[in-house]
């Protein structure tokens, strides 16, 4: 019985051994490049075939145009002065001559102030000058006469000395009489407050018959026109704005909150000291204002234009692409692949940039390039959907 299973296992040894000969053989006789159906081709991954389909993208053309490089931020409107009126005396007010919000010249008569006690000093020192004076002229002559009595020798010099003193002393009082009566005529001006410029008056806080003093606030002046606005740049900005001084009038333009047209002025003053702590310098500009669309106090945005590029070269910022090893773009190669171009950022305002490192004649891809190896097949999306394309130039008619 051992025996009978012995040689059992023996034959089904054998015969396994055949067989695995035989397969074995068979695969080393088969044609090369034939395969065993049912097996993938090398290098197929799930059975289909190796080639890279080409990426899908959009692409646009540079564009040539002059760049203006624009520095833009918040400003307020200040006027280039304004008055805060204050009476010189004490007084009462006797006529007030103008209105709130009115314009008004240099010089205008704006207020009156009781001034009779001013006008009684005056009087009072053309007097004592008339009497100085009076004085004076009759030592003048007595000490004409003494001269000729001298010279007869009927006087002493000493009693002509005398004389001589007296006039000089009558001369000082006449100079001290002349002197007092310009200071009261002075101190009567003051009861007449006059416009020290051309502008526009505030409120008025003041009244006929109200009682002012030294502190006592009237009214307020603000020139209008011409107007400066006020704002602050970067440091960093500080080189390009010195630089656009140097090369003649920067300008600078005015944007109200509520839109419409921007004013444009000339840029006035850069402060001589970068403000440490913000890291930005202080700037003015200053601006006709005949229209009175710029108003003290009012918020605008200011933009300054501190160069322009010309001719630059100008693509979206969509295309741009930064990363560690530089920025750059994808751009079609004749051979319809991607080819990447290193540029650089030059200005950026809104969603183009002007850049540098493109001839301008590019195809440069806008959008798909995250799919994209230097070296990659493309497409174009118009190509790759004629019927999308159709439908966009129907559209577009």
């Amino acid at each position: 019985m051992k025996k009978k299973s012995i040689v059992i296992i023996v034959g089904l040894a054998v015969l396994i051994g055949a067989g695995a000969w035989y397969l074995g053989r068979g695969e080393q006789n088969a044609a090369p490049g034939e395969q065993q159906a049912g097996t993938p081709a090398a290098g197929d991954k799930n059975g289909k075939g190796g080639a890279q389909p080409p990426a899908i993208v959009n692409v646009v053309a540079p564009q040539r145009q002059d760049v203006p490089v624009v520095l833009q931020a918040n400003a307020s409107v200040t006027p280039v002065s304004t008055v805060d009126l204050h009476p010189q005396t004490t007084s009462t007010i006797r006529k007030v001559h103008i209105k709130e919000g009115q314009f008004v010249k240099a010089g205008e008569l704006m207020f009156s102030l009781d001034d009779r006690s001013e006008r009684a000093n005056i009087d009072k020192a053309r007097a004592q000058m008339a009497r100085d004076a009076a004085t004076f002229a009759d030592l003048e002559r007595q000490y004409k006469r003494s001269e000729e009595l001298f010279a007869q020798k009927f006087i002493a010099r000493s009693a002509v000395d005398t004389l001589k003193s007296q006039m000089d002393s009558a001369r000082a009082l006449v100079g001290a009489g002349q002197a007092a009566l310009q200071a009261e005529q002075v101190n009567a001006s003051y009861s007449a407050i006059r416009a020290p410029m051309a502008g526009r008056v505030g409120a008025i806080n003041v009244f006929p018959g109200s009682l002012v003093q030294l502190s006592t606030s009237l009214t307020t002046i603000t020139q209008l026109d011409p107007i400066n606005i006020a704002f602050s740049v970067p440091e960093a900005a500080l080189g390009e704005l010195l630089a656009a001084q140097k090369s003649g009038a920067v300008t600078v333009e005015a944007l109200g909150t509520a839109g419409g047209k921007p004013a444009t002025g000339k840029l006035s003053f850069i402060d001589n000291t970068v403000d440490p702590l913000a890291g930005s310098i202080k700037v003015k500009a200053l601006f006709d204002n005949k229209a009175t669309s710029l108003w003290p106090g009012q918020y605008v945005t200011a933009r300054v234009t501190v160069q322009t590029i010309r001719n630059a070269v100008v693509i979206p910022q969509a295309a741009i692409i930064s990363n560690s090893r530089g920025t750059f773009v994808y751009v079609v190669d004749a051979d319809q692949s991607a080819k990447q171009v290193p540029v650089t950022r030059l200005h950026a305002f809104g969603v183009n940039a002007a850049v540098s490192g493109l001839n301008g004649d590019e195809k440069v891809i806008t959008e798909g390039k995250q799919n994209l190896r230097p070296g990659g097949k493309v497409k174009l999306a118009e190509a790759a959907n004629p019927a999308r394309a159709g439908k966009s130039a129907v559209a577009a008619q």
